[in-house]
Protein backbone atom coordinates (compact mmCIF):
# COMPACT_ATOMS: atom_id res chain seq x y z
CA UNK A 1 0.00 0.00 0.00
CA UNK A 2 2.96 2.27 0.65
CA UNK A 3 3.80 2.35 -3.04
CA UNK A 4 0.60 4.31 -3.63
CA UNK A 5 0.41 6.36 -0.45
CA UNK A 6 3.97 7.68 -0.61
CA UNK A 7 4.57 8.23 -4.30
CA UNK A 8 4.20 11.89 -5.31
CA UNK A 9 3.98 10.95 -8.98
CA UNK A 10 0.70 9.22 -8.27
CA UNK A 11 -0.60 11.77 -5.80
CA UNK A 12 0.25 14.56 -8.19
CA UNK A 13 -2.10 13.69 -11.04
CA UNK A 14 -3.25 17.29 -11.25
CA UNK A 15 -6.76 18.19 -12.23
CA UNK A 16 -8.27 14.72 -11.85
CA UNK A 17 -11.27 14.15 -9.64
CA UNK A 18 -12.52 10.83 -8.38
CA UNK A 19 -16.19 10.16 -7.67
CA UNK A 20 -16.27 7.97 -4.58
CA UNK A 21 -19.73 6.64 -5.35
CA UNK A 22 -19.00 5.44 -8.88
CA UNK A 23 -15.20 5.15 -8.98
CA UNK A 24 -15.12 7.26 -12.16
CA UNK A 25 -12.43 9.87 -12.78
CA UNK A 26 -13.09 13.20 -14.45
CA UNK A 27 -10.69 15.76 -15.87
CA UNK A 28 -11.89 19.35 -15.34
CA UNK A 29 -11.49 21.63 -18.32
CA UNK A 30 -12.09 18.87 -20.87
CA UNK A 31 -15.50 18.14 -22.25
CA UNK A 32 -16.39 14.50 -21.72
CA UNK A 33 -16.32 12.55 -24.93
CA UNK A 34 -13.73 14.75 -26.72
CA UNK A 35 -10.57 13.20 -28.11
CA UNK A 36 -8.36 15.73 -26.30
CA UNK A 37 -9.82 14.73 -22.97
CA UNK A 38 -9.45 11.05 -23.80
CA UNK A 39 -5.78 11.29 -24.77
CA UNK A 40 -4.98 13.48 -21.77
CA UNK A 41 -6.56 10.93 -19.45
CA UNK A 42 -4.86 8.03 -21.22
CA UNK A 43 -1.43 9.67 -20.99
CA UNK A 44 -1.84 10.32 -17.27
CA UNK A 45 -2.90 6.76 -16.54
CA UNK A 46 -0.02 5.34 -18.57
CA UNK A 47 2.30 7.51 -16.49
CA UNK A 48 0.77 6.18 -13.27
CA UNK A 49 1.06 2.60 -14.48
CA UNK A 50 4.72 3.17 -15.32
CA UNK A 51 5.33 4.28 -11.74
CA UNK A 52 3.51 1.19 -10.43
CA UNK A 53 5.70 -1.04 -12.60
CA UNK A 54 8.85 0.63 -11.32
CA UNK A 55 7.76 0.11 -7.72
CA UNK A 56 6.89 -3.53 -8.42
CA UNK A 57 10.37 -4.17 -9.80
CA UNK A 58 11.96 -2.56 -6.73
CA UNK A 59 9.78 -4.65 -4.42
CA UNK A 60 10.52 -7.93 -6.22
CA UNK A 61 14.26 -7.28 -6.27
CA UNK A 62 14.19 -6.67 -2.52
CA UNK A 63 13.20 -10.32 -2.01
CA UNK A 64 15.14 -12.11 -4.72
CA UNK A 65 14.96 -15.58 -3.13
CA UNK A 66 11.18 -15.40 -2.83
CA UNK A 67 11.04 -14.25 -6.46
CA UNK A 68 13.06 -17.27 -7.65
CA UNK A 69 11.24 -19.80 -5.45
CA UNK A 70 7.83 -18.81 -6.78
CA UNK A 71 9.07 -19.17 -10.34
CA UNK A 72 10.42 -22.65 -9.58
CA UNK A 73 7.20 -23.69 -7.84
CA UNK A 74 5.06 -22.60 -10.79
CA UNK A 75 7.36 -24.34 -13.26
CA UNK A 76 7.11 -27.57 -11.30
CA UNK A 77 3.31 -27.32 -11.26
CA UNK A 78 3.29 -26.73 -15.03
CA UNK A 79 5.58 -29.72 -15.54
CA UNK A 80 3.23 -31.91 -13.49
CA UNK A 81 0.31 -30.91 -15.71
CA UNK A 82 2.28 -31.91 -18.80
CA UNK A 83 3.29 -35.20 -17.18
CA UNK A 84 -0.34 -35.93 -16.37
CA UNK A 85 -1.30 -35.44 -20.01
CA UNK A 86 1.57 -37.69 -21.06
CA UNK A 87 0.25 -40.43 -18.77
CA UNK A 88 -3.25 -40.10 -20.23
CA UNK A 89 -2.00 -40.37 -23.80
CA UNK A 90 0.09 -43.43 -23.00
CA UNK A 91 -3.27 -45.27 -22.94
CA UNK A 92 -5.05 -43.62 -25.87
CA UNK A 93 -4.35 -41.84 -29.15
CA UNK A 94 -7.10 -39.25 -28.88
CA UNK A 95 -9.30 -37.57 -26.27
CA UNK A 96 -12.52 -36.01 -27.57
CA UNK A 97 -10.90 -35.70 -31.00
CA UNK A 98 -7.74 -34.03 -29.71
CA UNK A 99 -4.33 -35.64 -30.24
CA UNK A 100 -1.54 -35.59 -27.66
CA UNK A 101 0.30 -32.57 -29.04
CA UNK A 102 -2.90 -30.65 -29.63
CA UNK A 103 -3.72 -31.04 -25.94
CA UNK A 104 -0.16 -30.05 -24.99
CA UNK A 105 -0.72 -26.92 -27.09
CA UNK A 106 -3.99 -26.35 -25.23
CA UNK A 107 -2.29 -26.78 -21.84
CA UNK A 108 0.39 -24.31 -22.91
CA UNK A 109 -2.26 -21.75 -23.96
CA UNK A 110 -4.12 -22.22 -20.69
CA UNK A 111 -0.96 -21.75 -18.65
CA UNK A 112 0.07 -18.70 -20.68
CA UNK A 113 -3.27 -16.97 -20.04
CA UNK A 114 -3.26 -17.99 -16.37
CA UNK A 115 0.20 -16.53 -15.86
CA UNK A 116 -0.73 -13.28 -17.60
CA UNK A 117 -3.68 -12.97 -15.24
CA UNK A 118 -1.46 -13.79 -12.27
CA UNK A 119 1.15 -11.25 -13.33
CA UNK A 120 -1.26 -8.37 -13.83
CA UNK A 121 -4.23 -8.88 -11.55
CA UNK A 122 -4.30 -11.78 -9.07
CA UNK A 123 -2.43 -10.32 -6.10
CA UNK A 124 -4.26 -7.01 -6.50
CA UNK A 125 -7.79 -8.38 -6.64
CA UNK A 126 -7.26 -10.82 -3.76
CA UNK A 127 -6.22 -7.89 -1.54
CA UNK A 128 -9.52 -6.04 -1.97
CA UNK A 129 -11.01 -7.65 1.14
CA UNK A 130 -7.99 -6.55 3.20
CA UNK A 131 -8.29 -3.01 1.87
CA UNK A 132 -11.90 -2.94 3.03
CA UNK A 133 -11.24 -4.62 6.38
CA UNK A 134 -8.33 -2.37 7.31
CA UNK A 135 -9.87 0.84 5.99
CA UNK A 136 -7.15 1.45 3.39
CA UNK A 137 -9.81 1.46 0.67
CA UNK A 138 -10.95 4.83 2.08
CA UNK A 139 -7.57 6.31 1.13
CA UNK A 140 -7.75 4.91 -2.43
CA UNK A 141 -11.23 6.37 -2.88
CA UNK A 142 -9.90 9.81 -1.94
CA UNK A 143 -7.07 9.77 -4.48
CA UNK A 144 -7.60 11.73 -7.73
CA UNK A 145 -7.38 8.47 -9.70
CA UNK A 146 -10.00 5.91 -10.66
CA UNK A 147 -10.26 3.62 -7.63
CA UNK A 148 -10.80 0.41 -9.60
CA UNK A 149 -7.74 1.17 -11.70
CA UNK A 150 -5.52 1.47 -8.62
CA UNK A 151 -6.99 -1.62 -6.95
CA UNK A 152 -6.48 -3.68 -10.10
CA UNK A 153 -2.99 -2.51 -11.11
CA UNK A 154 -1.20 -1.58 -7.88
CA UNK A 155 1.24 -4.49 -8.08
CA UNK A 156 2.78 -6.59 -10.83
CA UNK A 157 3.97 -10.16 -10.30
CA UNK A 158 7.12 -10.20 -12.45
CA UNK A 159 7.80 -13.89 -11.82
CA UNK A 160 4.56 -14.80 -13.58
CA UNK A 161 5.90 -13.25 -16.79
CA UNK A 162 8.83 -15.68 -16.62
CA UNK A 163 6.39 -18.58 -16.26
CA UNK A 164 4.35 -17.22 -19.16
CA UNK A 165 7.52 -17.37 -21.26
CA UNK A 166 7.92 -21.09 -20.43
CA UNK A 167 4.33 -21.61 -21.61
CA UNK A 168 5.24 -19.95 -24.91
CA UNK A 169 8.14 -22.39 -25.22
CA UNK A 170 5.76 -25.34 -24.74
CA UNK A 171 3.35 -23.90 -27.32
CA UNK A 172 6.16 -23.55 -29.89
CA UNK A 173 7.40 -27.09 -29.20
CA UNK A 174 3.87 -28.49 -29.59
CA UNK A 175 3.49 -26.69 -32.93
CA UNK A 176 6.79 -28.20 -34.10
CA UNK A 177 5.53 -31.68 -33.17
CA UNK A 178 2.33 -30.96 -35.10
CA UNK A 179 4.40 -29.80 -38.11
CA UNK A 180 2.59 -26.49 -38.15
CA UNK A 181 3.93 -23.02 -38.82
CA UNK A 182 1.29 -20.41 -37.89
CA UNK A 183 0.86 -17.41 -40.14
CA UNK A 184 1.51 -13.95 -38.74
CA UNK A 185 -2.23 -13.27 -38.72
CA UNK A 186 -2.82 -16.41 -36.65
CA UNK A 187 -0.21 -15.35 -34.11
CA UNK A 188 -1.63 -11.83 -33.81
CA UNK A 189 -5.19 -13.15 -33.41
CA UNK A 190 -3.94 -15.69 -30.88
CA UNK A 191 -2.29 -13.00 -28.74
CA UNK A 192 -5.38 -10.80 -28.87
CA UNK A 193 -7.58 -13.74 -27.87
CA UNK A 194 -5.25 -14.49 -24.96
CA UNK A 195 -5.63 -10.89 -23.77
CA UNK A 196 -9.41 -11.23 -24.04
CA UNK A 197 -9.23 -14.46 -22.03
CA UNK A 198 -7.11 -12.77 -19.38
CA UNK A 199 -9.68 -9.97 -19.24
CA UNK A 200 -12.46 -12.53 -18.65
CA UNK A 201 -10.56 -14.06 -15.72
CA UNK A 202 -9.95 -10.60 -14.28
CA UNK A 203 -13.58 -9.53 -14.60
CA UNK A 204 -14.92 -12.70 -12.97
CA UNK A 205 -12.44 -12.62 -10.10
CA UNK A 206 -13.09 -8.92 -9.51
CA UNK A 207 -16.82 -9.68 -9.48
CA UNK A 208 -16.23 -12.32 -6.82
CA UNK A 209 -13.99 -9.95 -4.86
CA UNK A 210 -16.81 -7.43 -4.47
CA UNK A 211 -18.39 -9.92 -2.07
CA UNK A 212 -15.82 -8.51 0.38
CA UNK A 213 -18.07 -5.48 0.87
CA UNK A 214 -20.64 -7.74 2.50
CA UNK A 215 -18.42 -10.32 4.22
CA UNK A 216 -15.25 -10.16 6.31
CA UNK A 217 -13.06 -11.96 3.76
CA UNK A 218 -13.52 -13.29 0.24
CA UNK A 219 -10.13 -14.83 -0.52
CA UNK A 220 -11.59 -18.33 -0.24
CA UNK A 221 -14.09 -17.62 -3.00
CA UNK A 222 -11.41 -16.09 -5.21
CA UNK A 223 -8.98 -18.97 -4.77
CA UNK A 224 -11.84 -21.39 -5.39
CA UNK A 225 -12.31 -19.82 -8.81
CA UNK A 226 -8.54 -19.87 -9.37
CA UNK A 227 -8.61 -23.66 -8.91
CA UNK A 228 -11.17 -23.87 -11.72
CA UNK A 229 -8.41 -22.78 -14.09
CA UNK A 230 -7.56 -26.47 -14.42
CA UNK A 231 -10.75 -26.92 -16.42
CA UNK A 232 -9.40 -24.53 -19.05
CA UNK A 233 -6.68 -27.00 -20.04
CA UNK A 234 -9.25 -29.61 -21.10
CA UNK A 235 -10.72 -29.86 -24.62
CA UNK A 236 -14.15 -28.26 -24.84
CA UNK A 237 -15.41 -31.24 -26.87
CA UNK A 238 -14.89 -33.45 -23.79
CA UNK A 239 -17.81 -31.69 -22.06
CA UNK A 240 -21.48 -32.36 -22.70
CA UNK A 241 -24.84 -31.04 -21.60
CA UNK A 242 -25.11 -29.11 -18.34
CA UNK A 243 -21.38 -28.84 -17.67
CA UNK A 244 -20.59 -27.50 -21.12
CA UNK A 245 -23.33 -24.86 -20.79
CA UNK A 246 -22.07 -23.78 -17.34
CA UNK A 247 -18.40 -23.58 -18.33
CA UNK A 248 -19.19 -21.82 -21.60
CA UNK A 249 -21.93 -19.31 -20.77
CA UNK A 250 -21.94 -18.95 -16.97
CA UNK A 251 -18.23 -19.28 -16.23
CA UNK A 252 -16.68 -19.16 -19.74
CA UNK A 253 -13.54 -20.99 -18.67
CA UNK A 254 -13.60 -23.38 -21.63
CA UNK A 255 -13.70 -20.50 -24.11
CA UNK A 256 -10.71 -18.76 -22.55
CA UNK A 257 -8.08 -21.25 -23.71
CA UNK A 258 -9.85 -23.42 -26.27
CA UNK A 259 -10.62 -20.58 -28.68
CA UNK A 260 -7.01 -19.27 -28.83
CA UNK A 261 -5.61 -22.82 -29.07
CA UNK A 262 -7.85 -23.62 -32.04
CA UNK A 263 -6.44 -20.63 -33.91
CA UNK A 264 -2.92 -22.04 -33.66
CA UNK A 265 -3.78 -25.65 -34.47
CA UNK A 266 -5.47 -27.38 -37.38
CA UNK A 267 -8.68 -27.05 -35.40
CA UNK A 268 -9.00 -23.46 -36.63
CA UNK A 269 -11.58 -21.56 -34.63
CA UNK A 270 -14.57 -19.95 -36.29
CA UNK A 271 -15.43 -16.29 -36.22
CA UNK A 272 -18.51 -17.26 -34.22
CA UNK A 273 -16.34 -18.66 -31.40
CA UNK A 274 -14.20 -15.52 -31.42
CA UNK A 275 -17.31 -13.37 -31.32
CA UNK A 276 -18.70 -15.40 -28.42
CA UNK A 277 -15.43 -14.98 -26.50
CA UNK A 278 -15.51 -11.20 -26.98
CA UNK A 279 -19.20 -10.98 -26.04
CA UNK A 280 -18.60 -12.99 -22.87
CA UNK A 281 -15.65 -10.74 -22.00
CA UNK A 282 -17.82 -7.63 -22.31
CA UNK A 283 -20.64 -9.27 -20.35
CA UNK A 284 -18.29 -10.32 -17.53
CA UNK A 285 -16.78 -6.86 -17.32
CA UNK A 286 -20.20 -5.26 -17.33
CA UNK A 287 -21.34 -7.44 -14.43
CA UNK A 288 -18.17 -6.77 -12.45
CA UNK A 289 -18.49 -3.02 -13.00
CA UNK A 290 -22.15 -3.05 -11.98
CA UNK A 291 -21.31 -5.01 -8.82
CA UNK A 292 -18.42 -2.63 -8.04
CA UNK A 293 -20.54 0.51 -8.36
CA UNK A 294 -23.40 -1.02 -6.40
CA UNK A 295 -20.99 -2.01 -3.63
CA UNK A 296 -19.46 1.48 -3.50
CA UNK A 297 -22.89 3.09 -3.19
CA UNK A 298 -23.53 0.96 -0.10
CA UNK A 299 -20.02 1.27 1.33
CA UNK A 300 -19.97 3.28 4.57
CA UNK A 301 -16.16 3.21 5.06
CA UNK A 302 -14.23 1.54 7.86
CA UNK A 303 -14.45 4.62 10.05
CA UNK A 304 -18.26 4.67 10.09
Amino acid sequence: MGLVEGDPKILGVWGMRNDQHTGRTRVPGNREGTWDGFWTLLTRYLGIYTVLWRNSVMREMSFKLNFVLWIVAEMMWFALQLCFMNVLYSHTESIAGWSKWEVVLLVGCSHFIQQLFTALFLSNVTELSELIRTGRLDFLLLLPVNARFLISFRKVDLGAFVNAATAVGVIIYALIQLNQVPRIVQVVVFLLLCLVGTFIHYSLVFLLATVSFWTVRAQGIIWGYYNLFNIARLPDTAFRGFYKVVFTFVLPILLVSNVPARWLSEKSGSLASVGLLVVMALACFGMSEAAWRYSLRHYTSASS
